[in-house]
């Protein structure tokens, strides 16, 4: 299933959502990269909440640069996550995480299981993405 959350509407108090990333199907990200592969999976849909968006990605040696039309918090569960910006290198490690401002211009790289959480939720819609 493509998103644990698509067909719960909510609305004042929902329900409480246990996702497990093993639900969940995971897309691959990037484009053909002799380096490695990226892939991501949205659990929570902007039906369920406009205001975050949350997920689980899985890197493996994939370099993707981005520039972040919103605030992100990475949080690693398995391998290592890196992250450059600001001319800096970030080795994120089981039991830690990233807070990334909007703004930031950014390469996600490394070997991890991470869950992702971004605001607002509906940024590429805020931005004529879609």
């Amino acid at each position: 299933m493509s998103s644990a959350t698509s067909s719960v509407k909510t609305s004042g108090k929902g329900p409480v959502l246990l996702i497990d990333h093993h639900d969940l199907d995971f897309t691959l990200r990037n484009a053909a990269d002799s380096n490695g592969q990226a892939f991501v999976a949205r659990a929570v849909s902007n039906e369920i909440s406009p205001n975050i968006g949350i997920g689980f990605a899985r890197w493996e040696g994939a370099e993707v640069a981005w520039t972040l039309l919103y605030d992100e918090v990475i949080f690693v569960i398995e391998g290592c996550f890196e992250l450059q910006a600001n001319g800096q290198l970030y080795r994120v490690s089981p039991g830690q995480m990233l807070w990334i401002p909007e703004g930031t211009e950014l390469v996600y790289g490394g070997h991890a299981l991470f869950g992702y959480v971004v605001h607002p939720g509906d940024w590429k819609q805020r931005h004529g993405l879609v």
